[in-house]
């Protein structure tokens, strides 16, 4: 488990200071926090990380205006950022959420929720997964 925040910690850091490593660019640089947090948006503490190879999946997804995901959960913890529009995320009990561009989002784990675009335009965002190579990310409901 060490082994996997090691791994995610050294790519967040290498992901939010590249290009800062010298003094010179540093002066041009500016890293700003949008999620540092134990908790996913619902308030719910994130489930620990699960044992077995670390794989990393970073996804942008774009999500037309008036569309509807299905409803779906997360086994792994997962993160992101709204990049441009707008888009409300509602469990299962009713909790929701409303995003709005550079808006970030610690998404809910274990927990049945969906997405949907109410805005005029597209919604369009980067989701960083930390899963395992024997875990799948997103985990669609039957009906």
């Amino acid at each position: 488990m060490k082994r996997i925040r090691i791994v995610i910690y050294g790519l967040l850091l290498i992901l939010c200071l590249s290009g800062c490593a010298s003094e010179a660019d540093k002066n041009s640089c500016e890293v700003d926090v949008l999620a540092k947090t134990t908790k996913s948006w619902n308030d719910a503490i994130l489930a620990e990380y699960p044992e077995g190879q670390p794989e990393i999946t970073i996804l942008r997804i774009t999500i037309a205006p008036g569309a509807e995901l299905p409803i779906h959960e997360h086994p792994v913890i997962n993160a992101g950022v709204l990049l441009k529009g707008e888009l409300t995320v509602i469990t299962e009990n009713d909790k929701v959420l409303h995003l709005k561009a550079g808006e970030p989002i610690v998404e809910v784990v274990d927990t049945w929720h969906y997405g949907k675009n109410e805005g005029k335009g597209e919604a369009e965002l980067i989701i960083f997964y930390a899963g395992t190579t024997d875990l799948p990310i997103t985990i669609k409901k039957e009906n």
